[in-house]
């Protein structure tokens, strides 16, 4: 990618071979972007590669994209055993790319994004364990003790799911488009979630974003790397189970025309409820009410994609020609899931 803008090739190129030990020549290719922070695949002339995590090149809020931040919890979690990328070095001189950015280890594997990547990877078996293996590794992660770890300043201890609702409508307010009210179901089940939140039995690292696309995984199906730790916080265990049970979609579920084809939806994966139920065996949290999280999971979304579509409505389309127009639709789709799991 030579010449794109987000690096500075010579400068990053002369920084990591004196803090990481590359060999220039350095290749960088860009290989997730978007609103969120920037990851790049970078070869060295020996052959090695690494991963280059860096801020987009417009900041929504300035206190997000804390790459600082993100390398901290890393480092903290590596030694633990916690499938990460190792991180390699952080980079907060502006005067190298500018903004912070950090190097870790490039992690080799499977990235499941749709039902035809699941079928060419992995066999009925395997597909079956995938399952059993996330739902094992997140309990992991909740294991960890926040102090013994070096994590226990990362966030507030307490409130995990109030200030989330908090966080989330207001941005869902400032998001609405001009011509599309809505029905107001969107500001009804925030409602309804503040009146019901559950007593937060611990506390513990959330990762935020833990999905099956998120993580790397071994021929095995085991999980080889979490990645994107962008708003990884502390807060209620079963946050990240409810949304991990929102992305594992099963086969006729409604969301499938936002999600499209969900690799969960081939043959083989286990249900939610199976998923449910070997998270439940590597965890002492109780998981009775797991739907209220649920809920919050897809109302979340449902406020994240407003805010998606209002972008794209203002012209920010960073080149992407899709149309946008069944964004509404969706919205209340997510919105209406959410009223249910909270009735169910």
């Amino acid at each position: 990618m030579g010449g794109v803008a987000p690096i500075n090739e010579a400068a990053v190129s002369r920084w990591m071979s004196d803090h990481v030990g590359s060999r220039e020549p350095l290749s960088f290719t860009l290989i997730a972007g978007g609103r969120s922070n920037l990851t790049y695949r970078v070869r060295d002339a020996n052959g090695n590669s690494y991963a280059l995590r860096r801020p987009p090149t417009s900041h929504v809020l300035p206190t997000a994209h804390d790459m600082s931040r993100e390398y901290r919890i890393l480092h903290a979690l590596a030694p633990l055993g916690i499938p990460v990328p190792r991180p390699l070095a952080l980079c907060d001189d502006e005067a190298v790319n500018g903004p912070a950015f950090y190097v870790m280890e490039f992690v080799e594997g499977a990235i499941l994004r749709n039902r035809d990547d699941a079928e060419a990877t992995f066999d009925l078996a395997t597909r079956q364990r995938i399952g059993e293996e996330l739902a094992a590794t997140l309990a992991q992660l909740h294991a960890v003790d926040v102090e013994a770890a070096g994590l226990g300043d990362l966030a507030r201890h307490e409130g995990y799911i109030e200030r989330q609702l908090r966080r989330w409508r207001t941005q869902y307010e400032q998001m609405r488009v001009e011509g599309d009210g809505g029905d107001g179901l969107v500001e009804d089940v925030a409602e309804r979630l503040a009146r019901a939140i559950p007593p937060q039995q611990r506390v513990t690292i959330v990762h935020g974003d833990y999905r099956l696309d998120n993580t790397v995984l071994d021929e095995a199906g085991r999980v080889r790397a979490i990645l994107d730790w962008e708003i990884c916080t502390l807060g209620d265990p079963l946050a990240d189970v409810g949304l991990l049970l929102d992305y594992w979609a099963e086969p006729g579920d409604p969301t499938t025309a936002l999600l499209g084809a969900a690799p969960t939806t081939a043959p083989g994966f286990a249900s939610r409820d199976q998923v449910l139920a070997a998270y439940a065996a590597h965890s002492d949290v109780d998981v009775s009410g797991v739907a209220y999280y649920q809920s919050f999971g897809y109302w979340k979304l449902a406020c994240i994609l407003q805010g998606v579509y209002a972008r794209y409505r203002a012209g920010a389309t960073a080149g992407d020609t899709g149309s946008v127009d069944e964004f509404p639709a969706h919205i209340a789709l997510l919105a209406g899931l959410a009223k249910d799991m909270l009735e169910s």
